[in-house]
């Protein structure tokens, strides 16, 4: 799954990863992936911290699917309720 991710980076910055993007007739996103990845490989970080471990568990819960849903409508109605009063 994707992500918007949000920093603060120089105008310059920006605007090489767009000239990057269309000389090399790919997206901004994929420039920005490529690069953390050769970044980490040049550190040899990928060796140290396999991400994938540290990761694969943040979309395992405790609760069924149906319990997450009726968590997520509960909070909602109330949240509507305080708001229509």
């Amino acid at each position: 799954m994707d992500k918007i991710l949000s920093a603060r980076v120089d105008e310059a910055i920006i605007q090489q990863v767009g000239i990057l993007a269309k000389e090399l007739n790919t997206t901004k996103k994929a420039i920005i992936e490529a690069a953390i990845k050769h970044y980490s490989e040049q550190k040899g970080l990928e060796k140290k911290i396999n991400i994938f471990d540290k990761t694969c568990g943040a979309w395992k819960r405790s609760e069924t699917v149906q319990e997450s849903v009726s968590k997520a409508r509960s909070a909602f109605n109330e949240s509507m309720k305080r708001h229509h009063q």
